[in-house]
């Protein structure tokens, strides 16, 4: 669906998008992260036809941006960050303007707006105009303009921003329920969001992908994925000696407070060394009060990998 080849994108001689390459396939839900400034959302807007590209080429459904924009346009939807509402309109004029400028003719103008209205729950305020609606119903409104000509390709731009937990969960489930039908490049900085939606994950730093792959993949890389906290009774420099003494630990870092000593130990790969810590506390009569495996998430993935260069 989406075939970026070696794309660039310069803005006054400053290198934003860095000869990226990566392709997604049809019906994929691809989380597209990065910090700020990383090139994301110049990618998105090179992808949805907003702007060209210095050099390199992106093709969505075989269609080339800059070449066959029309052809582009009609098979994304796209929803950016700060999205551009008429507001002295409804929801439901809106909605239907929307559907009309976007190729969708006669009664099926009618059915899909009542159908992206019901999928985006915005039926409650479909007569009201959109210059009274809160943030939420208004990216919700957002939304359901990006569906509403039923497009292959959904580029999705923090489409939660400003929504409550119970918005959030909805918008979630519903992107989880369009994956397959159609194919949905997702950017946020809600990890959690990414970790329950997202088959697959593009990091891009400083203008260039630092990783792709699956979640689960990317977080079995991080360093502290087997990481184990533990907290007892000890003088710190005898708990380091005797934890670092197992010979399969590679680093240990302590913390001493009040008579306890609190320890980060970090296990050569493929070993767990719980049991091999209470033993150590158990004979030498330290009182254990915390020994607790480190959860990788995805933030940990993205902190470690954009952090690199720094270090």
């Amino acid at each position: 669906m989406i075939e970026v080849n070696n794309l660039v994108k310069r803005y006054a001689g400053v290198e934003a998008v860095r000869g990226i390459s990566f392709s997604v396939s049809p019906g994929e839900i691809v989380g597209f992260l990065g910090p700020n400034g990383a090139g994301k959302s110049s990618t998105m807007k090179i992808l949805s036809c907003f702007m060209p590209a210095t050099s390199g080429t992106a093709k969505v459904a075989g269609f080339d941006t800059f070449t066959h924009s029309i052809e582009v346009r009609q098979r994304i939807g796209y929803m950016p960050e700060n999205v551009p509402l008429y507001t002295e309109l409804t929801v439901d004029e809106f909605l239907r303007f929307r559907a009309q400028l976007k190729g969708v003719t006669g009664k099926k103008i009618k059915t899909r707006v009542a159908e992206v209205k019901a999928l985006c729950e915005l039926d409650s305020v479909s007569k009201k105009l959109i210059s009274t609606l809160s943030k939420g119903f208004r990216q919700r409104v957002a939304l359901a303009d990006a569906m509403v000509h039923d497009p292959d390709l959904l580029i999705l731009d923090e489409p939660t921003i400003g929504l409550d937990p119970n918005q959030i969960r909805h918008v979630r489930d519903l992107i989880k329920s369009l994956g397959g039908k159609h194919t949905i490049l997702l950017s946020t900085h809600i990890l959690p969001e990414v970790e329950m939606t997202c088959s697959r994950v593009l990091i891009l730093n400083k203008g260039r992908i630092e990783a792709s792959d699956t979640p689960a993949n990317l977080m079995r890389r991080v360093r502290s994925g087997g990481a184990v906290v533990s907290e007892f009774r000890a003088a710190a420099d005898a708990a380091e000696k005797a934890i670092l003494a197992l010979g399969t630990v590679e680093e240990c870092r302590t913390t001493a407070h009040d008579g306890w000593v609190r320890v980060e130990i970090f296990p050569k790969k493929g070993e767990d060394v719980r049991e091999a810590i209470f033993h150590i506390c158990a004979r030498e009569r330290w009182d254990l009060r915390e020994l607790t495996q480190h959860k990788v998430t995805l933030e940990d993935v993205f902190v470690e990998i954009t952090q690199e260069d720094k270090e």
